[in-house]
């Protein structure tokens, strides 16, 4: 039997909870004891009473959930404020993005948690199963949020992505053609907007042609075609994902120079770095700034804007393996090597070798 905690997010404007009402049946069914701080599931339409109902415990304040349990669930990695609650032996289940937060994952490993990464658990296939529901809805959300700055109220051109008969629609630029990618592609079209998908997976590219029917325009490389396309964007989506690393900068300074004034940016890559040179990231009470004329929306938590659809899309993907570790423990990680490869930190190591890479080189052994 585990005893597991499900704090309060304390990002700005997050939320989303880890574990729904269902989510805490499951693991009370299996005997274990489930800790849920006050109001931490009223953003996502779930109340203290629901919970209750569910066999869950509620406790006061967050020093009670940490200090009262074996496993942490949460949304978002721990805030400077939850750091020090974190002790040794005790396990993190969360979204992490540490190649994008050295001090971050420094902090964890003195820690003595163990830590493990919703976004860097995978399949054999290659599959981020924990991350996918949440890149479809920020995919999704990327175009809808683009679609609004591009009003110009909101400091945008001007331009209705979908034109009308006699006007011309927008141009959508998609780089990146996975899960984010595909989704902001489904959004754009859907609009009518014109939307070109760039990959360097020609597998992938040939699997959009296909899906899309010739509705979208599919081109390899990023360099030349791209510094081209770039002048002619009324959106760009920057959706590049490699597990667990740093996202490589793909769109320069330069680049973003020639786009159009009153052009947007929403970089869903922004958590782990972004993959536009001009990019920081920002908050939703303070979303978007504007570089050269280009408005940059960066919020690092973009389905945190949507908390009932995101939370119970994430429990439904995250519960098997919660099960897993509360039976278990550590134990969980060393008989699932799915599960193996969200564990980011132990002990005070880092033991994932994309994060060791973007925060100290040095400790990558040949």
């Amino acid at each position: 039997m585990s005893k597991v905690g499900v704090p309060k997010e304390i990002l700005d404007n997050e939320y989303r909870v880890a574990l729904t009402v269902a989510g805490a049946s499951a693991l009370c069914a299996e005997g274990h004891k489930v800790f849920v701080e006050k109001n931490a599931g009223l953003g996502s339409g779930i109340t203290d009473e629901e919970y209750k109902k569910a066999g869950a415990t509620i406790l006061p304040d967050a020093q009670s959930i940490f200090a009262d349990s074996d496993l942490i669930l949460k949304v978002k990695e721990p805030q400077p404020k939850e750091v020090p609650m974190l002790r040794k032996g005790q396990l993190l289940f969360t979204y992490l993005h540490l190649a994008a937060h050295p001090k971050l994952t420094m902090d964890l490993c003195k820690t003595g948690a163990t830590c493990i990464a919703y976004e860097t658990v995978q399949l054999p296939n290659g599959q981020l199963p924990l991350l996918t529901p949440m890149s479809e809805i920020a995919g999704r959300l990327a175009t809808q949020i683009g679609a609004n700055y591009l009003e110009r109220p909101m400091g945008g051109r001007g331009v209705l992505l979908g034109g009308v008969p006699g006007v011309e629609p927008g141009e959508v630029i998609i780089i990146g053609g996975g899960i984010v990618g595909t989704n902001a592609a489904k959004v754009a079209t859907g609009l009518g907007a014109r939307v070109t998908i760039f990959d360097l997976s020609l597998d992938r590219l040939r699997y959009l042609d296909d899906v899309f029917g010739g509705q979208v325009r599919t081109v390899y490389s990023i360099g030349h075609y791209l510094d081209n396309l770039l002048p002619s964007a009324d959106l760009v989506i920057g959706a590049v994902l490699i597990p667990g690393k740093q996202a490589p900068r793909i769109v320069t300074k330069d680049m973003v120079r020639k786009m159009k004034r009153g052009s947007v940016i929403v970089d869903v890559s922004v958590d782990q770095g972004g993959c536009i040179e001009t990019i920081h990231s920002t908050t939703h009470s303070d979303p978007i700034y504007e570089w050269e004329g280009v408005v940059h929306y960066g919020v690092a938590n973009i389905p945190g804007a949507v908390p009932w659809t995101s939370t119970r899309a994430l429990t439904n993907a995250t519960l098997p393996y919660c099960l897993k570790l509360a039976k278990n423990g550590y134990k969980a990680v060393l008989d699932d090597p799915v599960l193996n490869h969200g564990v980011n930190i132990h002990e005070g190591q880092i033991t994932h070798p994309g994060v060791a890479e973007a925060v100290n080189p040095k400790l990558v052994t040949a």
